[in-house]
């Protein structure tokens, strides 16, 4: 193998429909012999490490109770060889094969200490261009920015200052945060985006995962509880993905949603 330029740290854990596929459009990426992959199992159950290994990687495993979204980042970041890394969901896909290309010249900017595709704007319309999001930036929209779902970051400063073990998510954004506020940037780029949906889980599954991210997030950061009205305002009027406004507010998902934020910053969990 080349000296790689690109670690793909992937975390799993009964992934086995995902994270096949994943590892074949890595290694069928224009810059391939200059990636190297990293897998982190945390107790699968299903033939996940199967699909792993028949595809030549051996995946690095820790048990259940040892995860944290940070911890298992950690051990996986630490087997990196490549100047920049990037943490990619074991359930989500590059767009194309010129995608890992992408990703490294991201850091031909040396301002920027990580990098991810972001798809929309923070009130959900379309992103058109890049954005380098500063610390002010980032205070404005607290839950918009960078995430490990497809974020690349460079290695040098993950030495420095690792990722959170404690938070029980939100890692991505803490860590992102620490780097603005030393006059580091985040760039979000919609050239840089990745399949990756949680579309297919159920209400109360999007009401715990969003609790459970914006609680952390209070950890970091001072966030005020919002009125009633606003969350109300918010599920009548927008934003949102849908075609109208109907369909959007009878939405559970959505519902789910906005009730796990809103009971996050009213009642946050520890």
């Amino acid at each position: 193998m080349a000296e790689p330029r690109l670690t793909a740290l992937i975390r799993s854990r009964d992934e086995e429909r995902g994270i096949g596929p994943l590892i074949e459009t890595l290694q069928a990426q224009t810059i391939a012999e200059q990636i190297e992959i990293v897998v982190i199992d945390s107790g699968s159950r299903d033939r996940t490490l199967h699909e792993v290994r028949r595809r030549g990687v051996e995946p690095l495993q820790i048990r259940p109770e040892e995860f944290t979204y940070g911890r298992a980042l950690n051990l996986a970041a630490a087997q990196a060889k490549a100047a920049v890394c990037v943490s990619i969901s074991a359930h989500a896909l590059p767009t194309d094969a010129g995608w890992a290309a992408r990703v490294v010249a991201a850091f031909d900017d040396q301002r920027v200490a990580c990098a991810f595709g972001q798809a929309v704007t923070p009130d959900l319309r379309p992103l058109r261009e890049v954005v380098f999001q500063d610390a002010a930036q980032a205070d404005a929209t607290p839950f918009w920015g960078y995430s490990n779902s497809g974020g690349a970051f460079r290695r040098d400063l993950w030495r420095e200052r690792p990722f959170s073990e404690e938070l029980p998510a939100s890692e991505d954004l803490e860590w992102a945060l620490y780097w603005q506020r030393q006059g580091w940037l985040v760039r979000l780029d919609p050239a840089l985006v990745v399949e990756h949906s949680h579309d297919d889980e159920w209400p109360l599954m999007s009401f715990k995962r969003i609790r459970r991210n914006r609680s952390a997030v209070t950890r970091f950061r001072q966030l005020d509880p919002p009125p009633l009205h606003t969350v109300f305002t918010e599920w009548w009027h927008g934003p949102h993905l849908h075609r109208s406004n109907w369909r959007a507010r009878l939405d559970p998902g959505r519902v789910a949603k906005l009730a796990g934020q809103y009971t996050a910053l009213r009642w946050p969990t520890r």
